[in-house]
């Protein structure tokens, strides 16, 4: 992939998953991301579990951080030292972009609120990420992916009727927000470029999760009706969802009426393509369990591998409900290159998950790995000026660390 952002500085003060993957992006895009770290423990992802399995060749080599923070520099600042909020400062004076995730008024607290920042340099681009948003009732509390998912209404959309809540199985807030940053902070790039002046940018869990919501809170605001929770089902067509086969599951999204009579052939009910309950998706939705009898019973005698094959031979999309240990094996995850085997890094066996995107067929170009606590400590402050008795005497301080 391009380095579309060589050249481009951005200081990450961000910790956990929702700041990391903006910062591991722009990384991913070329840019050099300083990450400032607290001296001794770092972002809290670092003491997340699991370790990396075989043993990790440091103390907080932890998966959730190997996850987010490849192509970075770690930089061990202490925020609650005049001296580091000064070396951050510093640092800021001659970066694009700056990035952290502390609650509403904790940085203006420090003095690296957009307004203590902006004077030293205009053109600074200032991204931050909280819980619940810069102003309200709320916004003082820390937010977690959870929470997002619980206080946006997406829990409530996710289960099955009866069943406790259930959050959805991946970071989808936390990884969301860090993908809303990244496009406002690619945005303000771009109109930095037309008025020569930086922007301030904000995203938080709770609008995300209000984001991902569009679709059935624009069902609940056209009918009145709120929308209840449906397993694997969908509230706008029929067939939609998982059926259970001999030895597992698979999903059918028939998603018109055309694919549906192409279904109905396949199982052997062609006629139930032409029942007046089924004929258009219009029937069949307020319908859906009635017909998820008829369908499930066909596909019960036989396993998913010959439903995917007739299936998709018929025109039908579908596809298996994979485990995680198969698709790291699947043929066509593979060919997309969204899993790589990292050789030489201290952590054996060491693999990444990609990013989602290609430019002219190239994906993120890996520069470095997620760096050891305060690995570039030395180096980053060497090449904003500090001499090495400056740097010293910070250690000394304990500045820094």
């Amino acid at each position: 992939m391009p380095n579309t952002l060589d050249g481009i500085v951005a200081v990450d003060l961000s910790q956990n998953v929702a700041g990391p993957y903006c910062t591991q992006l722009l990384g991913d895009f070329g840019a050099t991301v300083i990450k400032i770290e607290r001296p001794g423990r770092g972002d809290d992802a670092r003491q997340f579990a699991p370790a990396w399995r075989g043993g990790a060749a440091e103390p907080g080599d932890s998966t959730v951080f190997l996850a987010y923070n490849r192509n970075k520099k770690s930089v061990c600042v202490d925020l609650d030292h005049p001296q580091g909020i000064e070396i951050v400062r510093r640092l800021t004076r001659s970066a694009d972009i700056f990035v952290h995730s502390l609650k509403p008024g904790s940085a203006e607290a420090r003095g690296l609120g957009y307004g203590d920042l902006r004077p030293e340099n205009p053109r600074l681009i200032y991204a931050a990420v909280s819980g619940f948003g810069e102003s309200g009732p709320l916004c003082r509390l820390p937010g977690y992916d959870p929470l997002g998912q619980a206080h946006s209404g997406v829990i409530s959309l996710t289960g099955h009727p009866g069943a406790p809540p259930t959050r959805v199985g991946v970071p989808i807030i936390d990884m969301g927000s860090g993908l809303w940053l990244f496009s406002g902070v690619l945005a303000a790039i771009i109109e930095r470029g037309k008025s020569g002046r930086g922007a301030q940018v904000g995203v938080s869990l709770l609008e995300t999760g209000v984001a991902w919501t569009t679709l059935p809170m624009s069902n609940y605001m056209a009918t009145g009706e709120v929308p209840e929770r449906i397993g694997s089902a969908s509230q706008a067509a029929a067939p939609y969802e998982a059926f259970a086969t001999a030895d597992g599951w698979i999903m059918i999204a028939a998603g018109n009426d055309r694919m549906f009579g192409r279904l109905c052939d396949l199982l052997g009910i062609p006629e139930i393509a032409q029942d007046g309950r089924f004929k258009s998706n219009t029937e069949r939705v307020p319908r859906r369990a009635e017909l998820y009898a008829i369908i499930e019973e066909r596909m019960r005698p036989r396993p998913t591998e010959h439903w995917v094959t007739a299936l998709r031979e018929a025109g039908v999309p579908c596809s298996p409900i994979n485990r995680l240990d198969q698709v790291h094996d699947d043929p066509q995850v593979n060919v997309t290159g969204m899993i790589k085997r990292i050789d030489g890094f201290r952590v054996p066996n060491f693999k990444i998950v990609d990013f989602a995107v290609n430019l002219n067929g190239e994906k993120a170009a890996l520069r470095s790995m997620p760096p050891r606590l305060g690995e570039h400590t030395g180096e980053v402050l060497r090449a904003a000026g500090y001499t090495e008795r400056e740097i010293a005497a910070l250690r000394a301080a304990k500045a820094i660390g």
